[in-house]
């Protein structure tokens, strides 16, 4: 049976787009920044900024930000080339998933996909993009929420998929990003399904050894 070409485009674009999310910018950034460090063995043990940050300084963990978030709209943007809005979306989720369980190392490995999804979100959802940068630096700027990253975490990813739900149901502009469908809180629901199951997956991050109450994030 004869696959029909639009259905071929939106495989085309989850492919391109999860290849895209499984480029490896911590490795690259940490082989530059400090040979012989590996980040899923030090610090938290995970492959993403914060760890990053934390473990080889702000210059780096900076790198391995603004590298995620690109993959992550570069994912939304050739999505989008193939296959149109339906590719954004879709290849945006696929970044996400390939940041999480890259191929490349037997789908284990892989960081939570926060970063790789606010290029999801800047791509996908320009119009929502500012309400989600001010989420995120109110959980960051209270200690509390700062040391919680999964709620934190978990609110965000709420408000993300609840504002998909109002832009689509009230039909409002979306900037450059695409017209507001179902597929905006779908696949916004669906990325964050994935970056929660991320977390529970890694646990409880372990307790500093200053500070052996405080939970670090």
């Amino acid at each position: 049976m004869r696959i029909p070409r639009h259905v071929q485009r939106l495989g085309i674009a989850v492919g391109l787009g999860y290849l895209l999310g499984t480029f490896p910018t911590a490795d690259l950034v940490t082989r530059r920044a400090a040979a012989g460090v590996d980040l899923r063995s030090a610090g938290t043990g995970n492959p993403g900024a914060a760890n990053a940050l934390k473990v080889l300084g702000p210059r780096a963990g900076a790198a391995v930000m603004v590298g995620d978030i690109a993959k992550g709209a570069a994912a939304c943007g050739v999505g989008a080339l193939v296959a149109g809005p339906a590719g954004a979306h879709l290849a945006g989720t696929a970044s996400v998933t390939g940041h999480c369980y890259p191929v490349w190392t037997g789908f284990r490995g892989g960081g939570k996909g926060v970063a790789a999804s606010v290029g999801q979100c800047l791509v996908t959802f320009p119009a929502y993009f500012p309400i989600d940068a001010a989420v995120a630096a109110v959980t960051a700027a209270n200690p509390k929420w700062k040391q919680q990253a999964f709620a934190a975490t978990l609110a965000s990813s709420a408000c993300w998929v609840l504002g998909g739900v109002v832009w689509w149901a009230k039909g409002w502009p979306n900037l450059w990003g695409p017209k507001p469908s179902a597929l905006l809180p779908l696949a916004a629901a669906t990325t964050s399904t994935i970056i929660v199951q991320r977390f529970l997956a890694a646990g409880p991050p372990a307790p500093t050894p200053t500070s052996p109450t405080r939970p670090t994030t």
